[in-house]
């Protein structure tokens, strides 16, 4: 088995299934009821973000995204809002958790996160979030973080990266991998995965400590400083460790 093939194996492994039947979408029919229902004429739109959207899931650490954007004149402010879709979730029977812009939910084993949103008057994708940790707002267009992503090329990659970090216990917020990864590629060819898959952990190695990722959705959003110093370089000694293996099976597995 070449190198190529191994990563290749590795990732349907951890292959996330999609469609109609997959536990994601099955999900996100069973919210989507209620949450038209709670939302009534103030729902712009439901759609899946984050992973799912953007096909880097992996199995084992993937929750579906359900984004829900709500239009302009919503009332309310977007902590309340934020609160009253918790409220809706206990209704339900979904385990709400509160997490910092999302409330995680589980709906028949099925892990998910709910996000709310507000459309920013003028815009169509552009959406306030209630950040719950900062107890403030930041903007983001998920549509845009999607298409992206899904459009790099390097989805593999980045699926490869994502196991990589799973299985090494490391903290790596997804976005902020994903963006890492496809700047660590930018001008490689598209047909070396294997040597790619080093290539951007030898990058996450020397550089994830002195690098700058900004949030294309808003650019005061430094998705660089989601981690400390000190996380940074947890997640960097791995990567060099990692990519001075000599047997694959010891990098993802």
């Amino acid at each position: 088995m070449t190198p190529d093939q191994y990563v290749e194996s590795v990732l349907s492994k951890y292959a996330v299934p999609r469609g109609p039947s997959s536990p994601a979408e099955q999900l996100g029919t069973i919210v989507a009821g209620p949450l038209r229902e709670w939302a009534g004429q103030q729902l712009s739109a439901l759609l899946y973000s984050g992973s799912y959207a953007k096909e880097t899931g992996v199995r084992g650490i993937s929750d579906v995204d359900v984004f829900i954007s709500l239009k302009s004149d919503t009332t309310g402010t977007l902590e309340e809002i934020y609160e009253q879709l918790v409220s809706l979730a206990q209704r339900n029977g979904w385990s709400p958790r509160r997490q910092n812009v999302s409330v995680g939910v589980t709906v028949k084993g099925t892990r998910g996160d709910l996000v709310p949103g507000r459309v920013q008057a003028g815009y169509q994708n552009h959406h306030s979030l209630y950040v719950r940790k900062r107890d403030s707002w930041t903007q983001t267009n998920v549509t845009l973080h999607a298409d992206t992503v899904h459009n790099s090329g390097r989805l593999k990659e980045i699926r490869a990266i994502k196991i990589w970090r799973m299985l090494h216990g490391l903290d790596f917020p997804s976005l902020y991998l994903e963006l890492f990864t496809i700047d660590a590629l930018s001008g490689r060819s598209r047909a070396t995965l294997a040597e790619n898959l080093l290539h951007a952990m030898r990058t996450v190695g020397s550089s994830l400590t002195s690098s700058r990722i900004v949030d294309p959705a808003n650019t005061n959003n430094i998705l660089s400083d989601d981690l400390t110093q000190a996380e940074k370089q947890r997640v960097a000694a791995q990567a060099a460790q990692s990519a001075r293996e000599q047997h694959w099976e010891r990098i993802i597995w």
